[in-house]
């Protein structure tokens, strides 16, 4: 008869079933940091032109 009272550990990389990849991080942090410039442009670029 087996043993089910054991614990068994699992890696979380193996229970992830990948491996964990930085370079999703770089890109979502550069397309956050290109939405922002480029909504503030949308913005400042109208409000400069009516100030004249």
């Amino acid at each position: 008869m087996a043993d089910n009272d054991k614990a068994h550990r699992i890696h979380h990389e193996d229970a992830r079933g990948a491996v964990s990849n930085t370079g999703l991080r770089y890109v979502l942090a550069i397309s956050l940091g290109l939405a922002v410039i480029a909504m503030s442009l949308v913005w400042i670029i109208p409000a400069l032109a009516m100030a004249h």
